[in-house]
């Protein structure tokens, strides 16, 4: 290891032995955390005049992440959850060097002191049925690239996945036989079997049968047969947004992303009266907290826990205790 800068090193070792070999961790959170690290010493090394090769351990105080933070979040207009998701990269990098570097360990423990940031917890906007129902009809079928848009999209609502989950989606996940379902890894690389309607099944046969994949090929790939990124969808999904608008005026004013159709199947099956803990395996929820989030967002599951609740009887008399004189008696006299 260099001793005059041992950095660039602590930073390989954490990349390819700690988090690829050690951590066995997936290839998204490996991206993001390397997104992270390029926006931080491209930050910090701004502030220091250097160049980026020459950024030592010593340049990333405490006092320079937490300044990284802020930019991210109010410099980029990030949110939240971006800034918390850049804290969590640059935490699990200082803990790893305070396992190699002693001599910096009060450094790694003051940026480990930075806390994560509480936001406020918003209600989740997802879609009626009616407007999920607008959007699906929004793309062309008699084209590949819209019979492909439409099996996606009814794909995310059908289960409920992540856009990325959908994303790496290969014909050896999915049983096309009855009962059909598809295998899906989530966060964590913990998988779940989801079931899937027959209609949505339909649309995907269709799909392979008009542009064939391998079994380990991914299913929804762009003209030159490359896979679809997320970007890529989110712009498809705005555009149909748009035309399905047009019919429905209450999609005017909702911010629609891939994971909007991911609410919409949460709330969907908490209004069909499924249970909650069968909902969270189905979307692959960690916490059952965070499927209970949903149960608290649907209007009509409200209004008809409302109808079920009849207003008290009125009383007739007035209670016992303004009855008994004795008792009203000894209060006066207190």
């Amino acid at each position: 290891m260099n001793k005059a800068n041992p950095f660039p090193n602590l930073m390989r070792m954490f990349f390819y032995e700690w988090l690829v070999e050690q951590r066995n961790a997936s290839i998204h959170t490996v991206r993001s955390y390397r997104d992270t690290w390029r926006l931080f010493l491209r930050f910090a090394a701004q502030r220091a005049k250097k160049k980026v090769a020459r950024i030592t351990l010593a340049d990333l105080t405490a006092g320079e992440v937490a300044a990284f933070l802020r930019y991210t979040e109010h410099g980029r207009g990030g949110t939240i959850g971006t800034r918390n998701c850049r804290l969590a990269a640059i935490r699990s990098f200082f803990n790893f060097v305070a396992t190699r570097e002693p001599a910096s360990i009060a450094q790694c423990v003051d940026v480990l002191n930075i806390p994560v940031k509480r936001a406020p917890v918003s209600e989740p906007c997802y879609l009626e049925p009616a407007e999920v129902a607008a959007i699906l009809a929004q793309p062309d079928h008699s084209s590949l690239e819209g019979m492909r848009d439409h099996a996606l999209l009814s794909f995310l609502y059908n289960s409920g996945a992540r856009i990325q989950e959908a994303l790496d989606l290969c014909p050896d996940m999915i049983r096309f036989d009855s009962p059909s379902c598809v295998r899906l890894t989530g966060k964590g690389r913990k998988e779940r079997i989801c079931p899937l309607w027959p209609e949505t099944v339909l649309l995907l046969k269709k799909l392979l049968e008009r542009k064939p994949r391998a079994p380990d090929q991914r299913l929804f790939v762009n003209r030159y047969g490359e896979p679809l990124s997320a970007s890529g969808v989110r712009f498809k999904l705005a555009g149909y947004v748009k035309e399905a608008a047009e019919t429905v005026s209450s999609l005017q004013t909702k911010h629609v992303t891939p994971h909007s159709f991911r609410h919409a199947t949460a709330v969907h099956l908490v209004s069909a009266g499924v249970d909650v803990t069968v909902i969270r395996s189905w979307l692959g929820h960690v916490s059952l907290d965070t499927t209970n989030h949903y149960a608290k967002a649907n209007l009509e599951t409200k209004r008809q826990a409302l109808e079920q609740v009849s207003l008290p009887a009125t009383a007739v008399q007035p209670p016992s205790w303004k009855r008994d004189t004795s008792l009203l008696a000894w209060l006066d006299t207190l």
